[in-house]
């Protein structure tokens, strides 16, 4: 089939994707209305039903026909004379996507739920320096798809000159790691615990305010108050969070397991192959070659559990739009399972090498701006609107100090850089130690600063900037990383690799 295949033709996609872009559409409705959608099921006694289900129903037609004409104005072909991928789509703005083949650095097939229905697959082209994928065709058959994928990984080869970094395409890809459920539940109760917090905060706010502008009666504020307040206020605080940790506990462990269910690393002849999710099937081609940054995240439950997260980099021609979607991560890795792909990713185990730490002055300023702020300032808040009595404010500070001291001690104790021959490692965080590598030769830019106030300690910073990205050293000696910055210059220039 991969001969009678003619891209140079317009192609459209399968016809069920249909289905698809009509299941998306009617998803981005539901999310964009679910406020509203969800005000209407508490008040749906009161509701003229023939109008409520000949809206919905009036809907989901226009949500159909928009979803026709969309796979109907959708075409995709292979500018053979230019070079280029082309994409022409829209109902009734009309745009066209063109692609120089030379710059496609990633193709990638997913699979969504509705996808794996319907028997299709999503294809994404991105490129270097985008903050988002480049052109996607949301519906293709999984044949067609892997042939489309290789002719234009095979283009954008032949455009540029032929390295020993080029991704290939691997039938006989062989599998590495295998990250079972075991390990994805160990990070799931041992993670991410701030973004579940203010994803149940922002999700439980918005149902309260909706609510309380229709004077619904399904949150009796004043039971719930009056129950709080008839328990001693330890014991009401102490409610509160643990409905808000076991919440926590329960979301991170559904948007791992959702996420990063049977996430296996297959090893290819020049590549790396992550493929990972449940109800979403991820597929990523990682070329360790153009690997730039390696951050290493693990906390002390972690520690204890012997799992970690390890966040990869790849080049990026503008690192300004080194966004998230830059950054793949293998999460729940053992201790054999980290250094087996450290070493696949930068050819050995990093040695840590000569060890320097930050004047203490840099914990005199995080005091002073974490502690000593904070604290000022709800003083004048409590002492103009008397918001909590000042005995409740006393133990509210005390527990306040005690937490934030700890943290920025910790985050200062932890606080270092270590320099090697062939490595630059930063380790740094209070709670979640993160452990960031990069390889010297890889550095594009080098920037020292050093304030006027902070020449007479002999104190300043230096940023070290790749093509993934940035790694900063802050209130060290000044003398030291002046001395650092002309080894880094010496091995940029010097070292004979090539990571482009």
């Amino acid at each position: 089939m991969n001969n009678l295949v003619d891209f140079s033709q317009p192609q459209r996609q399968s016809l069920p994707g249909i289905l698809v872009m009509f299941a998306n559409s009617l998803q981005k409705t539901v999310r964009a209305l679910w406020p509203m959608l969800i005000l209407w099921i508490v008040r749906f006694d009161s509701l003229n039903k023939i109008i409520f289900f000949g809206s919905i129903a009036a809907a989901v037609v226009l949500i159909g026909v928009i979803s026709y004409l969309q796979y109907l104005f959708f075409t995709f072909h292979i500018d053979e004379e230019n070079n280029e991928f082309v994409i022409q789509k829209g109902v009734f703005n009309k745009t066209r996507i063109t692609i120089q083949l030379h710059k496609i650095q990633q193709v990638n097939i997913n699979q969504s739920l509705i996808q794996r229905l319907v028997g299709v697959h999503k294809l994404e082209i991105d490129t270097a320096g985008s903050d988002k994928k480049e052109a996607s065709i949301s519906a293709i058959s999984h044949e067609l798809a892997t042939i489309l994928k290789e002719r234009l990984i095979n283009h954008s080869q032949q455009e540029t000159i032929v390295d020993s970094d080029k991704i290939t395409i691997d039938e006989n890809a062989t599998s590495f790691i295998k990250i079972g459920i075991l390990s994805l539940v160990k990070i799931g109760f041992t993670s991410n615990y701030i973004k579940s917090f203010a994803l149940i905060f922002v999700f439980f706010t918005t149902i309260v305010e909706n609510l309380q502008q229709l004077n619904t009666d399904v949150i009796n504020e004043d039971e719930v108050t009056h129950y709080l307040d008839a328990l001693p206020n330890i014991t009401s605080f102490m409610i509160v969070v643990g409905i808000f940790i076991v919440l926590i506990l329960i979301v991170n462990l559904f948007r791992t397991i959702l996420k990063y269910f049977d996430f296996t690393i297959q090893k290819s002849k020049q590549a790396i192959i992550l493929s990972y999710g449940l109800l979403s099937t991820k597929n990523t081609l990682l070329n360790p070659n153009k690997v730039q940054k390696i951050k290493i995240t693990q906390n002390y439950f972690q520690k204890k559990l012997d799992v970690t997260t390890i966040g990869v980099h790849q080049a990026s021609s503008d690192v300004e739009k080194v966004k998230e979607k830059d950054q793949i991560e293998v999460p729940g890795c053992n201790e054999s399972e980290r250094n087996a792909i450290l070493i696949l990713l930068l050819g050995q185990l990093p040695k840590k090498g000569t060890q320097y730490l930050p004047n203490w002055r840099k914990l005199a300023v995080n005091i002073f701006f974490f502690l000593l702020v904070p604290i000022l300032i709800s003083l004048l808040l409590n002492d103009n609107t008397e918001f909590v009595t000042w005995t409740e404010w006393l133990i509210y500070t005390s527990v306040f100090c005690v937490f934030e001291g700890i943290m920025l001690w910790f985050s200062f104790k932890n606080y270092k850089l270590f320099v090697s021959n062939d490595f630059i490692i930063k380790q740094n965080g209070a709670w979640d130690i993160d452990t960031t590598i990069i390889e010297p030769y890889k550095i594009q830019a080098i920037e020292t600063q050093q304030f006027f106030w902070q020449k007479a300690t002999n104190i300043g910073s230096v940023t070290l900037s790749t093509a993934g990205g940035t790694v900063s050293f802050t209130t060290g000696n000044y003398s030291e990383i002046k001395e650092l910055v002309n080894y880094w210059l010496y091995e940029v220039e010097t070292w004979e690799k090539n990571w482009m």
